[in-house]
């Protein structure tokens, strides 16, 4: 049985306070940037504020057009004006505090639920809400919070000079990655009711070996960029090609659409830059140990190349400080994840239960979202 509580309400409305602030820190750096004449960094920080912002408009409107049964165009024309001012996501914060609320806190109440309906899918509209708001939210962490994140570290290690603005850049970065990888997984259990609750100290597991590991990488990448900035670029551009093939091969079927499937398939190509990304919901053992020991080799590589190439620059207090961070995170990382997928990674997909219930003529339109949309959006 599908439940919403009022941990979740208070946690969607955690996410939202953090979106509007997240929101107003990147135009407040981005303003002291080209007040300072830094004009390249200002623009990066709008071009991928401005990148995740479309790709998540895109994929909301296309969403809503795919919900709908029968579409009334008036609405639809409305919902598209809606997302071309890039407001979709407050649309979607607006349904999930409705049904969230009722669902936490008046589980006895009709509402917008009809009599003939089960009493309990006011929940389950909550949590489809919630789903999809938290796919949304993974996409924006991987296009736009974990390169502006990279961005302020080079900038901090490169020039020199430091601002409580990007201390806060920095932080909200990290606060923006921590939630949507969460509450990532929040949803991830609620779309599988044969695996046991996501509870706390798996929670924790999850997030330090998310965080952790993807703050060494970041920390890596920084130092490659400052050796070389192209070096750096390369070397993003090719395990961006390597994950899109990559997802290319596995026949991803996420979108209805063809130009919406690439599209997906160039953003999961993205995510693989930073983190792994399962796309089937399949065993991947090989391919996530191929995907970390490359990210060790590299990143000993990179640290060995300071120290035989680079001595003088590894005797300033920052590059040790930098060093000793991504290898203590990436240890760390690597036994968090361990220990994850030892002992709380979900390996109960809903692929059977999916299988029985369209057997039993259970199936329909209305599941969708948890049967359909999340099962092919399985991040692990």
């Amino acid at each position: 049985m599908m439940k919403f509580p009022k941990q979740n309400f208070i946690f969607l409305v955690g996410g939202i306070v953090i979106h509007v602030v997240d929101v107003g820190v990147d135009f407040w750096v981005a303003s002291k940037y080209f007040c300072e004449g830094q004009y390249c960094w200002s623009i990066l920080i709008l071009c991928f504020r401005g990148l995740s912002s479309v790709v998540i408009q895109l994929f909301s409107y296309e969403w809503f057009k795919n919900d709908c049964e029968n579409p009334n165009p008036e609405k639809l024309k409305w919902i598209f004006l809606v997302h071309f001012f890039h407001c979709g996501i407050f649309i979607r914060y607006w349904f999930a505090l409705k049904y969230g609320y009722q669902a936490a806190f008046k589980p006895n109440s009709n509402g917008d639920v009809s009599e003939t309906e089960d009493p309990n899918s006011i929940h389950k509209q909550a949590i489809d809400i919630m789903t999809d708001i938290c796919m949304l939210k993974v996409f924006k962490t991987f296009l736009e919070s974990t390169p502006q994140l990279f961005i302020q570290i080079y900038i901090l290690m490169d020039h020199d000079t430091n601002s409580f603005c990007q201390y806060a850049a920095i932080i909200l970065s990290f606060c923006g990655i921590s939630y949507s990888t969460v509450d990532y997984q929040i949803s991830l259990r609620k779309s599988l009711p044969a695996k046991d609750e996501f509870h706390v100290l798996s929670k924790l597991v999850y997030l330090f070996y998310k965080l952790l590991t993807i703050t060494s990488w970041i920390l890596s990448i920084s130092l490659i960029a400052l050796l070389s900035v192209r070096s750096s670029v390369f070397l993003l551009i090719l395990l961006w090609s390597c994950g899109f093939c990559w997802t290319l091969k596995q026949h991803t079927t996420f979108c209805k659409s063809k130009v919406m499937e690439y599209l997906y398939r160039t953003v999961v190509g993205i995510i693989l830059i930073f983190t792994f990304f399962n796309i089937k919901g399949t065993k991947t053992k090989v391919c996530i140990s191929i995907y970390y020991a490359t990210h060790i080799l590299l990143t000993l590589g990179v640290l060995f190349i300071y120290l035989f190439w680079k001595p003088s620059f590894t005797k300033e207090i920052h590059f040790t400080i930098v060093g000793i961070l991504t290898i203590v995170s990436l240890v760390l990382g690597i036994i968090f994840l361990l220990v994850y997928y030892r002992h709380f990674h979900p390996t109960v997909y809903c692929r059977q239960q999916t299988c029985s219930d369209e057997a039993d003529g259970e199936s329909g339109e209305k599941d969708r979202v948890e049967v359909g949309r999340f099962q092919n959006f399985v991040m692990q």
